[in-house]
């Protein structure tokens, strides 16, 4: 898959303009968030803006691409929605679960790209959503978003 293929539903998926009072990411647009990006106008931000933001800041630098392309869409959903280290980290248990012996370290090197091979899409959907789970057992005020969460798991 290429990053034109998976950009539109990323976009679907984290929809207008939200400033929700329990999101840690401030006001958002099309999943841009203000306090990582505090020089854009998140009201006013173009599809457009939000796709070359999206390429330059989380596909090229996740290494989305060089994953089996049955991860690809899920794994860069990841990235969007928690960060990169978060997602890669998850990848990593997802594969461990499997008898790879990745060290859990949140970086896509060499060996958690060839050890992503030995896994499927449902097993990271299913790492996915421990992973939200645990974290609202942490962090009660991001309950909110639990519903969400596991629904754009299973579509991504």
């Amino acid at each position: 898959m290429e990053f034109k293929d998976l950009i539109g539903g990323i976009l679907k998926r984290e929809g207008g303009y939200v400033d929700h009072p329990s999101d840690p990411g401030g006001e958002t647009k099309y999943g841009i968030a203000k306090r990582s990006h505090p020089k854009e106008d998140i009201k006013n931000l173009t599809k457009e803006r939000a796709t070359e933001i999206y390429e330059k800041e989380y596909w090229t630098p996740s290494k989305a691409s060089s994953l089996p392309g049955s991860l690809q869409e899920t794994y860069f959903d990841m990235v969007v929605n928690m960060g990169q280290r978060r997602a890669v980290k998850i990848l990593q248990k997802a594969c461990n679960s499997k008898g790879c012996k990745l060290v859990v370290d949140g970086l896509i090197g060499r060996n958690t790209l060839r050890e992503s091979k030995r896994i499927d899409d449902s097993r990271l959907k299913v790492f996915r959503i421990l992973f939200y789970t645990d974290l609202i057992t942490r962090k009660p005020k991001l309950a909110d978003f639990i519903v969400g969460w596991i629904r754009r798991a299973m579509e991504a």
